[in-house]
C-alpha cells in the first residue's frame, strides 16, 4: 500500500516533468515517447514495462536494429543520464508490478540463463532502483549483480530501503554508474 500511495502522489507532483519530457521526446524522437518490454517479475510472472523511449528503431540495409550507441538521441542521452527514463514505472508501481525497491526486473530472455541462486532474485517484485544500482548499476558485472539482488532478498528490511533510497538520490545526482565507458546500454548476460 505504501508504493502504491507514494506513486500516486509522485504522478501527482511530476506531472508537469512529465508533460515536459512527453513533448520533447515527441520531437526527438519523431512521435514515439514510450518504451514497453515484457519483464519478469515475483515469482517469474511476466509483466509489461514502461519507459520513455531514449532510442530510435533505424535500421540497417537488413533490417536489423543499429547498434544501440547509434540509435541514442541527444534527448535519450540526457534523459539516460538523469535517470528520467526510469520515471513511467512509476504506472508499473500504481498496477502492483513493482516496487520502488527490488532487484531490478530484467529480460524475459535471460530466465533460463539464471542458476538457482539468482533465480532467487524473483522471490520480491522487482524495483525501480535496488542494492545492485547503488553500487555500480551497469559499472558491474553480471555476477556482482545477482549477488546484490540476492543479499537483497536475503535482508529485506526498512533500514536497507532508506539507504537504498538516499544512495539512490546521491547517485542520481551524481550521474554514477549509468553505463560502462563507451557503451550506450549494459552487455547482455549470456549466462555462468
Amino acid at each position: 500500500m505504501f508504493d502504491f500511495s507514494l506513486a500516486l502522489v509522485l504522478m501527482v507532483l511530476l506531472a508537469p516533468v512529465f508533460i515536459l519530457l512527453i513533448l520533447l521526446l515527441y520531437i526527438f524522437n519523431r512521435g514515439k515517447v514510450f518504451f514497453f518490454q515484457d519483464r519478469p517479475g515475483k515469482n517469474e510472472k511476466v509483466f509489461r514495462i514502461v519507459k520513455f523511449k531514449t532510442m530510435t528503431d533505424e535500421k540497417d540495409e537488413q533490417g536489423n536494429l543499429l547498434p544501440d550507441e547509434l540509435r541514442l538521441t541527444k534527448m535519450g542521452k540526457f534523459v539516460r543520464k538523469t535517470s528520467l527514463d526510469e520515471l513511467p514505472q512509476l504506472l508499473n508501481v500504481l498496477k502492483g508490478d513493482m516496487s520502488f525497491i527490488g532487484p531490478r526486473p530484467l529480460l524475459v530472455s535471460y530466465l533460463p540463463l539464471y542458476n538457482e541462486e539468482q533465480k532467487r532474485r524473483h522471490l520480491i517484485k522487482p524495483g525501480i532502483t535496488g542494492w545492485a544500482q547503488v553500487n555500480g548499476r551497469n559499472t558491474i558485472t553480471w555476477k556482482q549483480k545477482f549477488i546484490y539482488d540476492v543479499y537483497y532478498v536475503d535482508h529485506l528490511s526498512l533500514a536497507l530501503d532508506l539507504k537504498i533510497f538516499w544512495m539512490t538520490i546521491k547517485k542520481v545526482l551524481k550521474r554514477e554508474g549509468i553505463n560502462t565507458d563507451g557503451q550506450a546500454t549494459a552487455d547482455d548476460f549470456k549466462g555462468n
